[in-house]
């Protein structure tokens, strides 16, 4: 049972069917950036991450919550597992260079130290950062002189608890008389603490440190070492024993004959295999002594819990992890001219600038709005439908419509092919009908040829129907009135094809296989392959018909919406 491997991958019953976790999987976490991005209207933002599965994974989910979200993604950049200067300075290069202002991190404390210590010597101090759990919480990152770049720090963090008679207990423990039998840990914590030595040979101990008595008192929360305040992995290891208790105690409990296993059979406990502790891991369900629900799901984990933190700067200018209750108990600055910022001539470009220390527990950066479908313009708030911000963000535009028209040069070079070709099948059509009487055109099969060209006319023609702005009857028309007009020139040409076959085959004197193929059976043929296809587009029409569809807008993150006809069903328009 693990407490600390939060990697999605290892949520794979198949590969790993004995693995339990206390730790939420990064599945969560991408789930809970991804909604958090969206919830404060941050759409355009830098995603960082590590060279390890914990990096790897996290982000790959959380591009996958963010598809279809309407969050842009501007850069993705990896941070070397072994670090670079060169490759480091190309990442702060590309995030100093972006328009994003908010960066998404996804990567262990240590990958986010090298890349945050480059970032705060470059001084930024104009992004937003979003933490993963692997480092919200890590001071070293959060010491004073990071603070004007990393001030503001939005996080997951793992839920924390107060362990119920913890503290007391730590205060209480003492070194034994015998120094070099106590426990090591315990030794050098307690040295590390007091400043002094526990070692009986003072020579072998550092001549400035006095002697410890082993009596000094630690104070429940004067020091790190007694501070129950704040744990959070520990109260995963605290979970992760209740679990195996429970499993255990489960397993004493079964009785002979009502067993899990075959038979009714209970596990012998002098003889366990590993598949009957893990039955019994996995119906584990309880409520820990700090009254949280707890219990494994069909992969091994845990429910999805996180605290929210935010980076808060105290009045003695040091970090303090203020935990958000909820999401949307978040302050959001939203971009307008009300009467509070018209003091202040930097509020007039409409960007969004953080209030001053102390003032409230806001996301302490300045956020220019940016310039993605349907957001704000910086003086109307957001666009209504079908209207987009202009470059300058001072007024919503109507969206550009696009189809293929007769103006574009597509539209003209399809409408000039399809006329000229029905001109020149008409053109085809017309002598056929003057000359219609003469011994030629009548040994060419002049009925079969005449629906053969009106075919091959109506062919060209439909092409037309293809331009212009997609309207229902037209989306209908488009393809139904090619594929009738396609089937009815194949039957043709088919028929066609067959008669001329069957009158060179018919060699030999007495045999009359035309009769099989007269005119009649001509028409019936190409009227039967017809009329099949004229039914094909009757219940597709009236099935799933074909409709007029918006490309773009919104979820196309551009000014720009394409007007097109979408097929209905894929299956009706296949036939």
């Amino acid at each position: 049972v693990s407490y600390y491997a939060s990697c999605a991958c290892l949520s794979d019953t198949w590969r790993y069917p004995s693995f339990f976790r206390t730790i939420p999987s990064d599945a969560f976490q991408a789930r809970g950036m991804a909604r958090l991005l969206r919830l404060l209207g941050w759409v355009w933002v830098g995603l960082v991450s590590g060279d390890d599965d914990y990096g790897k994974f996290g982000v790959q989910m959380l591009l996958q919550e963010l598809q279809g979200s309407g969050v842009c993604v501007a850069y993705s950049e990896v941070i070397p597992k072994v670090p670079s200067q060169r490759r480091i300075r190309h990442i702060v290069d590309t995030i100093r260079g972006s328009t994003a202002r908010v960066v998404v991190t996804f990567a262990i404390a240590q990958d986010a130290r090298a890349l945050l210590e480059e970032v705060v010597r470059q001084n930024i101090t104009d992004r937003q950062w979003i933490a993963s759990e692997a480092w919200v919480t890590y001071s070293t990152l959060s010491s004073p002189k990071n603070l004007p770049s990393l001030s503001g720090t939005i996080g997951f963090a793992l839920k924390k608890a107060i362990i119920p008679s913890l503290g007391p207990f730590l205060t209480r423990l003492r070194p034994d008389g015998d120094y070099q039998k106590s426990d090591p840990f315990l030794r050098e914590l307690w040295e590390e603490m007091f400043g002094c030595s526990l070692g009986v040979d003072l020579s072998m101990t550092q001549s400035s440190r006095r002697q410890c008595t082993g009596t000094e008192v630690i104070g429940e929360g004067e020091s790190q070492y007694a501070d129950v305040s704040q744990l959070r992995a520990t109260y995963n290891v605290y979970k992760a024993v209740y679990a195996i208790a429970h499993a255990i105690q489960d397993m004493l409990a079964c009785r002979p004959g009502e067993g899990p296993f075959n038979g009714g059979q209970c596990p012998d406990i002098w003889k366990l295999q590993p598949s009957q502790i893990v039955h019994y891991l996995r119906g584990v369900n309880f409520s820990t002594p700090v009254g949280d629900s707890f219990h494994f799901d069909m992969n091994g984990d845990p429910p999805g819990s996180y605290d929210i933190i935010n980076w808060h700067v105290t009045p003695k200018g040091t970090a303090e992890f203020v935990q958000i209750p909820h999401i949307a108990s978040l302050p959001v600055c939203v971009c307008n001219n009300d009467d509070d910022h018209d003091d202040d001539d930097d509020d007039d470009d409409g960007d969004c600038v953080s209030p001053p220390s102390g003032r409230s527990l806001c996301l302490y950066a300045v956020l220019p709005v940016p310039l993605v479908p349907g957001m704000w313009c910086r003086r109307g708030g957001l666009c209504p439908e079908r209207f987009w911000s202009n470059p300058d963000r001072t007024a919503c535009v109507p969206q550009l419509v696009d189809f293929l028209s007769y103006s574009d040069t597509m539209g003209i070079i399809l409408s000039v092919i399809s006329v000229s070709g029905a001109s020149l099948t008409s053109s085809a059509l017309a002598t056929f009908l003057y000359h219609r009487h003469t011994a030629l055109v009548k040994a060419n099969n002049s009925e079969l040829s005449f629906l053969l060209l009106l075919s091959l006319k109506l062919c060209f023609l439909c092409a037309l129907v293809f331009i212009g702005r997609p309207k229902p009857w037209t989306c209908m028309l488009r393809h139904t009135l090619f594929g009738i007009s396609f089937v009815f020139s194949i039957s043709c040409l088919l028929s066609r094809t067959v008669v001329v076959l069957v009158a060179f085959r018919a060699t030999l004197p007495g045999e009359n296989l035309m009769r099989y193929f007269s005119p009649a059976q001509q028409r019936m043929g190409i009227s039967l392959c017809t009329l099949i296809q004229v039914l094909i587009c009757v219940l597709w029409l009236s099935l799933a018909p074909p409709r007029p569809a918006e490309r773009g807008g919104r979820e196309g993150r551009g000014p720009r919406v394409v007007l097109e006809c979408e097929v209905g069903s894929v299956v009706g328009f296949s036939l």
